[in-house]
């Protein structure tokens, strides 16, 4: 199987394997949680990346590392989604530095391996409309899928399923968007809405 940047899963290389494997205790806690009664079908969180570092003037845009408070900030705001029982079937990132480093503190707060994660190099300086497409191409196999990016793209793609207007996706925001949809491809405004927004310098 080929392998991504830093030896992750390549998004087109994915769509060929079975959803990602938790640990035994995950597998446990994923059951405790689940309800035979829950209706939401999809559920769908985007993260922008954590904050990230300028201090070297040199360094390309795709290579900043997080910065102090990115990594303050990441890994406690994986903690937070796995406290509240969030279970993801994928994780999918950007393979930018920035991105990446913040999906694997989010894998490691769900016990998930980070060379799991599913590297998509489309969402680096992705438009609007080319995350749309890549949320309805996810596979349906998974029903949680946390997609890590950039703004301005992710204000605008959460702004879509929400009337509650958002000014700004802030570094290391999380926003969660439940859907009755069955299925990725008829994921869209009209049956998927924002329920949730977590912001570090809310929730931290």
């Amino acid at each position: 199987m080929n392998r991504g940047f830093g030896g992750f899963l390549d998004f087109t290389e994915f769509l060929k394997i079975i959803p990602i494997e938790y640990s035994e205790q995950s597998n446990q806690s994923e059951q405790s949680t689940q309800s035979p009664y829950l209706c939401v079908m999809k559920t769908l969180f985007l993260v922008r990346h954590a904050k990230s570092s300028w201090d070297n003037p040199g360094l390309r845009d795709f290579d900043r590392p997080l910065n102090e408070r990115g990594l303050h900030d990441a890994p406690k705001m994986g903690q937070l989604l796995a406290k509240q029982g969030e279970m993801p079937d994928l994780l999918v990132s950007s393979p930018a530095k920035r991105a990446i480093s913040t999906a694997i503190y989010f894998a490691e707060a769900f016990h998930i391996n980070p060379e799991k994660i599913v590297r998509e190099a489309s969402i680096y300086e992705a438009f609007p409309m080319e995350i749309v497409r890549l949320i309805s191409s996810l596979p349906d196999t998974a029903d949680t899928v946390v997609v890590f990016g950039h703004n301005p793209t992710f204000t605008e793609v959460a702004n879509r399923f929400t009337e509650d207007f958002i000014d700004n996706l802030p570094t290391c925001g999380v926003v969660k968007i439940k859907s009755d949809a069955d299925s990725w491809q008829s994921f869209y405004e009209g049956n998927s809405k924002v329920v949730a927004c977590y912001f570090p310098k809310e929730v931290l």
